[in-house]
């Protein structure tokens, strides 16, 4: 326990060094049991204005100024607010996809058995639907290289596949000439 020399307040906390009412030194104080505890006296501010004399007199009560509280300033820069998450779905591009996978499997497998005259119309007419969708519907539909190289690579099929049927109509026309 410490005590204050100079307003006798005695402080319970051992890390304070100063008084907290005047600031001065704090010295170690042992209270003795028969000693009666320190009293503070405080005293009380003055009631009477300067310069006005004061009457009590029945309805001469005027109320104490009210003070506002000082508003504190609004700092200059505020952080803006987070922005809700919003969700936000990735655009549908499954038919273009799937256009895509068909005109890759025209040209590489459709050429065993004529895989590939099923398989290409249908990723052709697939790729054009979703061209479509991605037109009207950009936000929700997507994947137009996805479509393009579907359309495409059916086209290119069916391009070798009449350039074959000309080349094999072609030689078996000039067979039968010779002979």
């Amino acid at each position: 326990m410490k005590r204050c020399p100079t307003c006798n307040q005695t402080f319970e906390e051992d890390w304070l060094s100063f008084c907290t009412n005047d600031g001065t030194s704090l010295v170690d104080f042992a209270p003795s049991p028969k000693e009666p505890p320190p009293t503070i006296r405080v005293n009380a501010p003055e009631t009477k204005p300067l310069g006005k004399p004061t009457f009590d007199l029945p309805g001469s009560y005027t109320p104490p100024v009210q003070f506002e509280q000082p508003k504190t300033p609004a700092p200059l820069w505020q952080p803006s607010p987070p922005a809700p998450m919003a969700f936000s779905p990735s655009p549908q591009q499954g038919l273009a996809l799937t256009s895509m996978i068909l005109g890759v499997v025209s040209i590489t497998v459709g050429w065993c058995c004529y895989f590939g005259v099923i398989t290409a119309p249908i990723s052709i007419i697939m790729g054009a639907i979703s061209l479509v969708q991605i037109k009207n519907d950009p936000a929700k539909y997507g994947g137009k290289p996805l479509a393009i190289i579907g359309i495409v690579t059916s086209s290119m099929y069916f391009i070798f596949l009449l350039l074959i049927v000309l080349l094999w109509g072609f030689t078996f026309l000039m067979r039968g000439v010779n002979h």
